[in-house]
């Protein structure tokens, strides 16, 4: 393994690459080199200034220091969006080429490996490629009409975009967080923001409290008597013999009959029907 030395790290991605068959595939592979291609050529990077790493659905191009930095920024925020719309009119629909990309630098040691394609190793690269892999910038080309989405590091942000070299606007960046294995990070992204995740419905209102149960209703007034109800029953107290009535017996009042035998109507005390 070699020591490390200071690169600039290009590392771009196909969307949704594994839903595609493999001439899609394929085809799809091509753009994307051209597109890279074409993106370092713009930027002035030479051939021997360049490696670069297959990734199936990605490329990795380490770049030397020596290119200026501000040229790749704007190659990839000028060229590179012009070079995708290009193509991708010419392909069908299932082959459009969308990119995830990110520009970073860093100390990256490469290391040879005997019968392996390249290699390359550092903590720089690695956050490289936690923020191609991130959240923030899926969801980002998820929201974009265009065909790419750019993310780059902190660093580069503060060195190079923050102080407008080359000719970039600062303002047509915004800063994300991107949660890392070892820990979350900074990184900045071109364009618009994605939108805010909706809300999660609110509660449903609490239910009307009930109303508050008024004074029970007073019993009913308790109804006078009739009087004539309320009179005791008549009672009749015999001493001795075996009283007989002949008539009509109207009771009333308590009333003690000495006697045997009563003839005629007996009117206890009360009236009925009529007057005494």
């Amino acid at each position: 393994m070699t020591d490390p030395v200071n690169h600039t790290i290009l590392l771009l991605d196909i969307e949704q690459f594994g839903r595609r068959d493999d001439v899609e595939q394929a085809f799809m592979r091509r753009m994307l080199y051209s597109v890279l291609h074409e993106t370092l050529r713009s930027a002035g990077v030479e051939p021997a200034d360049q490696r670069l790493e297959d990734r199936g659905d990605s490329v990795m191009a380490l770049i030397s220091p020596t290119v200026p930095k501000p040229r790749l920024l704007h190659a990839l925020v000028n060229e590179t969006p012009a070079l995708l719309h290009a193509n991708n009119r010419l392909a069908a629909a299932e082959a459009r080429v969308r990119l995830r990309i990110v520009l970073a630098s860093g100390e990256v040691a490469v290391q040879e490996l005997g019968g392996a394609l390249g290699g390359a190793v550092g903590w720089d690269l690695n956050q490289a490629f936690r923020l191609l892999d991130s959240a923030a910038l899926r969801e980002a080309l998820r929201h974009r009409n265009g065909p790419c989405v750019l993310g780059v590091s902190d660093a580069l942000y503060q060195g190079i975009v923050r102080h407008g070299h080359g000719g970039l606007l600062p303002e047509a960046f915004h800063r994300v967080t991107v949660q890392g294995k070892e820990g979350d990070f900074t990184a900045w992204l071109h364009g618009e923001p994605a939108p805010a995740p909706s809300p999660p419905p609110s509660a449903a209102p609490a239910a009307a409290a009930a109303p508050t149960p008024g004074p029970a209703p007073a019993p009913p007034a308790a109804q006078a008597p009739d009087p004539a109800e309320s009179r005791a029953p008549a009672t009749f107290q015999f001493l001795g013999g075996s009283p007989t009535f002949g008539g009509n017996l109207i009771g009333g009042d308590q009333h003690i009959v000495s006697g045997g035998e009563v003839h005629g109507d007996v009117n206890t005390g009360n009236t009925v029907g009529g007057e005494r």
